[in-house]
């Protein structure tokens, strides 16, 4: 097999492709013939140290992958060799095979692209945690989905759409804000260009959005929970602009609001069942033609070094993918 190693915390233009021997399944464990594995902001904080799991030195990045198993580990029930699945690691996912427990496997409705699949459990799965279980969004509501060009933000967008929701989507450009349209945002904001606050009280009237979904942070985060409706709820998804906002306390007071956070990795561990409807209703949604990711590239699986930098300067808009073969 061959795989990206993470040898030392220095960054992406220090990961090296190696040959290695093909692993064998241990038991509880299948091995995966991997066809696709999508670029996740937390993969560019892996490979420097900056991210709550912090891999053993040397690894394989890479946390979401699909293809077909080629290999049973002993005791493994349930599953097939030739089926197709996604892998929902913490690393493993950027090379041409992986082993991992069959617990964190999921087999694949009949229908599903495996490029598609590869950049869906992360981003949609959650989207659909924070929207729905954390957010508790209502048919009527409005969404403000802040980078809502990225991944998450991309699925976001569709999945409170699918919801029922009014989505208004926030960006860096206009041109992120006319792919927003396509994905079927009712209003969106290039808040490179205008003020938030602004724009959000013309956007809903002045009453401001139910539920905002806030994968930014940084300097976006003050003016958004300022504008939120009475009884809002503000989802922390994450930190992408690199800063974690302090904010005032009194405004979650004034507006009866909820400051509400999003951790899907360890909601998955610790919530099973509820995790598996979450995706069941996902997939079901795809099937529908409601949500498919929205795929900024295909990169051969070699170019991972020119995915990291174009995540990093803030050109993708949905996901980028890296192809086998």
């Amino acid at each position: 097999m061959q795989a990206w190693m993470c040898e030392s915390l220095d960054g992406v233009d220090a990961l090296k492709w190696r040959d290695l021997p093909t692993p064998e399944p241990q038991a509880g464990e299948v091995r995966i013939a991997i066809r696709a594995a999508s670029l996740n902001f937390p993969d560019s904080l892996t490979i420097v140290g900056k991210y709550q799991f912090k891999p053993e030195l040397p690894f394989v990045p890479g946390s979401e992958f699909s293809g077909r198993i080629d290999a049973l580990g002993e005791g493994v029930t349930g599953f097939q060799v030739g089926e197709p699945v996604v892998g929902i690691a913490s690393s493993g996912g950027f090379a041409t095979h992986a082993c991992m427990p069959a617990a964190r496997v999921l087999p694949l409705p009949p229908g599903v692209d495996l490029v598609d699949a590869s950049a869906f459990a992360f981003t949609y799965g959650t989207s659909h945690h924070a929207l729905l279980d954390r957010g508790a969004l209502q048919p009527g509501e409005t969404v403000l989905v802040l980078g809502a060009a990225g991944g998450v933000g991309t699925a976001a967008v569709q999945i409170a759409k699918a919801a029922g929701a009014r989505v208004i989507a926030a960006a860096s450009s206009d041109a992120k804000c006319e792919f927003l349209k396509t994905l079927g945002a009712d209003a969106t904001i290039n808040y490179s260009q205008a003020s938030l606050r602004d724009a959000l009280k013309a956007a809903t009237d002045g009453k401001g959005p139910d539920v905002i979904y806030d994968p930014v942070g940084g300097d976006l985060a003050e003016p958004a929970l300022r504008s939120i409706a009475w009884r809002g709820r503000y989802l922390v998804i994450g930190f992408a602009a690199g800063s974690i906002p302090a904010l005032p306390w009194n405004l979650p007071l004034l507006k009866g609001a909820a400051i509400v956070g999003v951790f899907w990795g360890e909601f998955a561990r610790r919530e099973p069942r509820a995790f598996a409807a979450g995706m069941a209703q996902l997939m079901q949604w795809y099937a529908q033609g409601k949500v498919r990711p929205a795929i900024d590239r295909r990169l051969p699986m070699a170019e991972v070094r020119a995915a990291y930098h174009r995540m990093a300067s803030r050109q993708v808009q949905g996901k980028v993918v890296l192809v086998n073969g």
